[in-house]
């Protein structure tokens, strides 16, 4: 069994979100994300369904063509092959568990670090 919280696992980063994994394995991984204000995960769509829970904050979350505004308590679930992201309000931290299934490929993730790299929310000229 994995047991953890979010104070425990805290820890923000001024250049990029921060994930921290708390549990992978072949079906399923489980990280803590932690946004300062106006950080995002990049928009992508890796074969994997998300569930994402907001913790603290406020923000947005990409589904598709839409944007959906997400605060404590919310819950967003996007299908695999979607196009998704993450982004915090400009004016506050945000905190969210984000359970893939299965696990997103390393490939998969080539957008997320170019969208990081040029520091574009949708690195497919869709921000």
């Amino acid at each position: 069994m994995v047991a953890t919280d979010f104070d425990a696992e805290r820890e923000y980063d001024d250049e990029q979100f921060s994930a921290q994994s708390v549990f992978r394995s072949d079906r399923m991984k489980v990280v803590l994300g932690y946004f300062e204000p106006g950080q995002f995960i990049p928009v992508h769509a890796p074969d994997s369904d998300v569930a994402i829970t907001v913790r603290k904050g406020r923000g947005v979350v990409r589904d598709g063509d839409d944007e959906h505004t997400v605060e404590p308590g919310d819950v967003v679930v996007v299908p695999a092959g979607e196009d998704r992201g993450v982004k915090a309000d400009a004016d506050r931290r945000l905190e969210a568990t984000l359970v893939t299934a299965p696990p997103p490929t390393d490939a998969e993730h080539d957008p997320v670090r170019e969208g990081l790299k040029r520091g574009e929310f949708d690195p497919r000229g869709g921000d």
